[in-house]
């Protein structure tokens, strides 16, 4: 790990001097820390701040898993500008799908590794699936995939299968867990404003309720991931603002496990002439998360959105975390748009990358343990 006198030398713009002392200190950074952070044209300083925070965290150690991501249905009703995997019956483009949950378990039995550590499970907004089909849905994978972490529906999700089983959100989630539910994945936050969910995403939950809902899921003792969805009508202040409601989060539950930030593709979607986001900004929002969540363990990489080349540059930019092995993934690469939806990386490329980025590969689970024997 760099000392103290390589890290100050390390940053050329004076701004950031006065928080490379308190990231040395270990103190939290501020929201005016985080907007210097996010405007400083000095990308390569912002990285090695957060870089240091990382080792210190980890040293070397990157994470990996090898993981299976199941999206149940694209049919939804909350019409999200940023979307273009879900679907109505109207919609022209892919086709309306739901899959039973025997669909599910043979997908998972046609899945060509066997070692298969965490199964990821999100999907669209359906209110025509009774509550019924989600247990059973854990359970087809639970039977299938006996030793696997089952990492499954969003918060927003999570809400719409309270409301369908007539039971109160407590019940829900132990009845999920009994059927198998090992914990829940970020997303449906987007970016916590009331101003980008007005514009983008109005049928969803507000901030307030995300996070009141998180506040649930962290009592039944039910292990999350965070993340948020960049690059689109969001200010730097909002994004700030995003990472401290979940750090001030954080600090009443301590159940998130990780953060990933999202790099939005505008192709497709309702925001199609916005420009995607740079390499060099999904760099600054890695290393950002990595110095504003200094009680968050780790801080994932999202290669399938940010590309296997930028992830490994991540690695030294806060990122402590490559994802997983993935094999398929709709939500933002889905047919006929951006190409074949199956996005596949062999575990060994995977400790490949990380060794070429000379860092420790350490393979887990779903809940950051050993994979089971």
């Amino acid at each position: 790990m760099p000392d103290a006198g390589f890290l100050r030398r390390a940053v050329r713009d004076p701004a950031l001097l006065r928080i490379a002392e308190r990231v040395l200190d270990g103190d939290r950074l501020s929201f005016a820390d985080g907007l210097t952070l996010s405007r400083s044209g000095d990308l390569t300083g912002v990285g090695r701040l957060a870089n240091f925070v990382r080792e210190r965290m980890h040293g070397d150690r990157t994470y990996y898993v090898r993981n299976r991501h199941i999206n149940y249905t694209n049919v939804c009703n909350k019409h999200c500008k940023f979307c273009y995997f879900a679907r109505s019956p109207r919609d022209g483009g892919p086709k309306p799908y739901t899959l039973s949950p025997d669909d599910v378990r043979e997908a998972l039995a046609r899945c060509d590794d066997p070692d298969v550590a965490e199964i990821h499970i999100v999907g669209g907004i359906d209110p025509r699936l009774p509550y019924s089909y989600y247990l059973e849905l854990i359970r087809a994978v639970r039977s299938a995939r006996p030793r696997a972490c089952i990492k499954a529906f969003t918060v927003v999700e999570l809400v719409q299968i309270q409301n369908c089983s007539g039971r109160s959100m407590e019940h829900v989630l132990r009845e999920l867990k009994e059927a198998g539910l090992s914990a829940v994945p970020g997303g449906g936050a987007e970016v916590l404003s009331d101003r980008v969910h007005a514009e983008l995403h109005p049928l969803k939950l507000r901030p307030a309720e995300w996070l009141k809902t998180s506040r649930l899921v962290a009592a039944a003792g039910i292990p999350q991931y965070a993340t948020m969805l960049y690059g689109h009508v969001e200010t730097d202040e909002e994004r700030v603002a995003h990472l401290i409601r979940l750090r001030e989060l954080q600090d009443d539950t301590g159940h998130f496990l990780a953060f990933t930030p999202l790099s939005f593709h505008p192709e497709g979607t309702y925001l199609a002439s916005l420009p995607r986001p740079t390499g060099c900004d999904d760099l600054r929002m890695v290393a950002l998360s990595r110095l504003m969540l200094d009680n968050v363990p780790h801080v994932k990489t999202f290669w399938v959105m940010s590309s296997p080349a930028v992830s490994q540059i991540a690695l030294h930019y806060g990122a402590d975390d490559l994802d997983g092995t993935v094999q398929e993934y709709r939500i933002t690469y889905e047919d006929g748009r951006l190409g074949d939806p199956r996005q596949h990386l062999a575990s060994s490329e995977m400790v490949r990358l990380i060794e070429d980025a000379g860092r420790e590969p350490v393979e887990r689970d779903g809940l950051y343990r050993a994979p089971a024997a």
